[in-house]
């Protein structure tokens, strides 16, 4: 029953940043493992990154290691993804996720999804 609203995304050029938000609704926002999935046209989804329920654990692919930092604020029930170092490559559909098993990087074990948003980064 937890809805996920994503905010807009945007047109960003290589090199450049971007912070996607994610607000969630409900009560329990502290009890989900909260996880980053995206999609390319042709391709299929794949994961980005996880924060623990606490926040303490992290968790990142080896596509954005570095490059992206998630982030929680529990008081708030909101999930962010601060995008730095940007490259053509990274432009996807992005989703935000929540799970109620222990933290996975499979998009099978999140039982709640965002409406998506697009990320586009010109060369």
């Amino acid at each position: 029953q937890v809805q996920l609203v994503e905010s807009r995304g945007g047109l960003v050029q290589t090199g450049g940043s971007l912070r996607l938000s994610c607000a969630a609704s409900g009560r329990t926002f502290s009890t989900y493992v909260m996880g980053w999935f995206r999609q390319a046209p042709g391709k299929e989804r794949e994961f980005v990154s996880l924060i623990s329920r606490s926040g303490a654990y992290t968790y990142y692919s080896d596509s954005v290691k570095g490059r992206f930092t998630i982030s929680r604020d529990n008081a708030k029930n909101t999930v962010y993804l601060r995008m730095n170092s940007l490259k053509p490559e990274d432009t996807a559909v992005y989703y935000c996720a929540a799970g109620i098993t222990t933290s996975s990087a499979r998009a099978e074990d999140y039982t709640y999804w965002g409406q998506g948003t697009q990320v586009t980064v010109s060369s």
